[in-house]
């Protein structure tokens, strides 16, 4: 910024010098043609100027001079006054643009940029106050279904004191499962604000991917088996990486899970890895309802869920996928998301050596 305004300050003074100059010499040479004319010629009043010409051009160049710095002097003073307006044109809500003079051109562009920073600034800041808004809401949605249904069975529990002993296991059983679901969401909700605040250390090991997945596959079995699905399992040979064991295992999980949750019953779901120079890609691919562009765009934000999830009472808080970016992000990884003609795909991509 010092340069433009050194830049400016340099033109302005060239400027003034050549002014003064074409004047005088303006002036020098008007007062030469009057003392040739005034000799020339017999009026006793043109005889009595021609003998105060030079006085004339004295006067002529004091008034010249005066009105010249005046005018250089007022120059700055205009352009500050200009710059003062276009700070207030930066923070106006509207599409106005700054415009100031040519000298100050490249501190237009400067504002004018300054003013589209601000603008999406302030777009960014309400898209998050509403984002957060909804993000609350849907929170208070989940935490309220499971928590109401707890309190409900409680009460019942409790005015009923002579209920018969088959009915009460039901409704303890009940309220547990929907009280083991509440502490499920809320360890959810702890886990991400300490992925938020980078507080999580990866416990990093040599880690075999093939053992790892197929171990996770054998959890999750009994969530596949109720839907009549399978899971079928590829690698290739040596698929080790220094990574957190058990934070891993929680991606695939989710990921698993994720594919149980929405597959087509009775249909098969794919997991390969494969290994590369410098990378390990794992798939998980399921057969399912095509997922909608606008809702893969999002389906890794913080409380992303599909829409018949979300009007559920089952599942968790739309973390899984968001908590599970976190940790391959962490690992120096990739995960991203495709779906077309009724398959479901997540792609994770980790570095060997990190």
């Amino acid at each position: 910024m010092l340069n433009k305004k050194i830049t400016t300050e340099k033109r302005l003074s060239v400027r003034l010098y050549l002014s003064l100059f074409i004047y005088a010499v303006v002036g020098y040479g008007l007062v030469v043609l009057l003392d040739y004319i005034f000799s020339k010629s017999d009026n006793s009043i043109l005889a009595w100027l021609h003998l105060r010409t030079d006085v004339i051009f004295i006067v002529y160049l004091i008034m010249g001079f005066v009105c010249i710095f005046n005018f250089f002097w007022k120059k700055p003073w205009g352009y500050l006054d200009e710059v003062i307006s276009a700070t207030q044109t930066v923070y106006e809500q509207n599409n106005h643009v700054v415009a100031l003079s040519d000298p100050l051109k490249e501190l237009e562009n400067q504002l004018n940029q300054i003013k589209m920073s601000v603008l999406l600034s302030k777009q960014a800041a309400k898209q998050a106050e509403d984002k957060k808004n909804e993000i609350i809401m849907y929170l208070a949605h989940d935490i309220r279904t499971p928590l109401t249904t707890v309190i409900g069975y409680l009460s019942l529990l409790h005015e009923t004191p002579d209920m018969p002993e088959k009915q009460k296991e039901k409704y303890v059983k009940v309220a547990l499962d929907k009280a083991d679901r509440l502490e499920k969401l809320i360890n959810e909700l702890f886990e991400i604000t300490k992925y938020n605040a980078h507080t999580v250390v990866l416990k990093r090991e040599i880690v075999d991917l093939h053992c790892l997945i197929a171990q996770v596959i054998d959890e999750i079995y009994p969530t596949l088996s109720a839907n009549g699905n399978t899971a079928v399992f590829t690698a290739d040979d040596d698929l080790s990486i220094n990574g957190d064991p058990e934070k891993l295992a929680r991606v695939f999980s989710n990921l698993l899970k994720n594919a149980a949750a929405y597959s087509y019953p009775q249909t098969e779901i794919s997991i390969s890895a494969k290994r590369s120079d410098r990378n390990i890609q794992i798939t998980f691919e399921n057969h399912g309802k095509t997922i909608a562009p606008e809702q893969l765009d999002s389906i890794f934000e913080k409380f992303s869920r599909l829409d018949e999830a979300r009007l559920s009472d089952t599942g968790g808080a739309g973390l899984g996928l968001s908590i599970s970016e976190e940790i391959i992000h962490l690992h120096g990884g990739t995960i991203t998301a495709s779906s077309e003609n009724e398959s479901i795909s997540f792609i994770i991509t980790l570095p060997i050596s990190s």
